[in-house]
């Protein structure tokens, strides 16, 4: 036992720094590292099933407010975010957050897992294969078209347990912004999306209290939180000045590998255990 919980100490530590690496780096909050560290966590803690998905993901979302909001200042400071698109996207991500929340209180955990499969090899797809040829258009659509992204990226972030990054990187790339511009912006809308999901699990774990373990709020848990939050948060800056020193096309490839690792982890695990 005394081994078994020394080398999960190892994997929160490790867990930790690895997840404020790729925050700084791919401008993402790191949840694809932080998921499954604590689902081994919670599950030698038996909580159950039914709801250890949902308390990964809520406490993966609280986890990485501190991560996001340091790596965003990191980008902020070389004046490279997209303050419009934040403008358009901050509010309506936040409501995409709130709906996906109450969804994810009742969705199966598989649902989950299958959904960021899907996604993240698109995303990856686009990074590693399409580049330049892969465009919506040379501009960004109107006001509204744009808060309709921002909706679905929120949505789709709770819905995952992730701040939003590598959704916000394809579609700034879509419409031909520089990758560096995406990862940046990206950095920035994942302040609201996490802590707008973080309230949202909250919330939606308040009916669960009784299955969930101690010092849970809803489906967040504050021992996760503090074992692990301030570790990736202080190294998000070094991730971030590591992305200015890439070449464009290494950051794209490297973004869409890291993409596909993340969900050969997930399908993986919708496997049935023989």
């Amino acid at each position: 036992m005394t081994a078994e919980i020394a080398w999960l100490a190892a994997g929160i530590v490790a867990g930790g720094v690895v997840a404020g690496i790729l925050a700084g780096l791919f401008g993402v909050g790191g949840g694809g590292v932080i998921v499954p560290v604590l689902y081994e966590i919670f599950r030698i803690a038996s909580v159950p099933d039914s709801v250890r998905m949902q308390l990964c993901i809520g406490t993966s979302l609280a986890i990485i407010v501190p991560t996001t909001l340091r790596s965003y200042r990191a980008h902020k400071t070389r004046g490279l975010v997209l303050p419009d698109v934040m403008r358009l996207w901050a509010l309506p991500s936040m409501l995409g957050v709130a709906v996906g929340s109450v969804l994810a209180a009742f969705a199966p955990a598989d649902a989950f897992k299958a959904t960021f499969v899907v996604i993240a090899c698109v995303i990856a797809a686009k990074f590693l294969f399409g580049g330049e040829r892969w465009a919506v258009g040379a501009e960004l659509p109107g006001a509204t078209a744009m808060r309709g992204y921002g909706f679905v990226i929120g949505l789709a972030s709770s819905l995952m347990g992730i701040a939003g990054g590598s959704l916000v990187t394809m579609v700034l790339t879509l419409y031909r912004r520089p990758i560096h511009n995406a990862v940046a912006t990206a950095a920035g809308l994942g302040v609201p999306i996490t802590l707008a999901g973080t309230i949202g699990y909250m919330l939606a774990g308040l009916p669960h209290l009784a299955r969930l373990p101690p010092l849970s709020l809803g489906f967040v848990s504050v021992i996760g939180v503090v074992l692990i939050a301030p570790l990736s948060s202080w190294v998000a800056p070094f991730g971030a000045r590591l992305a200015y020193k890439l070449p464009k096309r290494k950051l794209e490839i490297s973004f869409g590998l890291f993409l596909l690792l993340i969900a050969v982890r997930f399908l993986v695990s919708l496997v049935p255990a023989t």
